[in-house]
């Protein structure tokens, strides 16, 4: 594997752990469809096999939900 192979691995990873983050809960089925014309169903299965291993997310009746942690809604003030 390559380092662009990797790169686009995490990419992908990274695309859906934000989606369903930002859901909170979604069915896989309509993440998936989502997705479907990027990546092939093994890489999708891959990636959310590698959400679910990590502790990130949890699936229970083909839905996926966030329990990793949330969002940091404050805003950082700059002056």
């Amino acid at each position: 594997m390559t380092r662009e192979d990797i790169g686009r691995v995490l990419a992908v990873v990274q695309v859906l752990a934000e989606a369903i983050r930002g859901a909170k809960e979604i069915p896989s089925g309509h993440l998936y469809a989502q997705v479907m014309g990027k990546i092939d169903l093994a890489a999708y299965e891959g990636a959310i096999g590698l959400l679910k291993r990590a502790g990130l997310v949890v699936e229970k009746g083909h839905v996926l939900t966030w329990i990793g942690p949330a969002l940091d809604e404050r805003v950082a003030v700059t002056s």
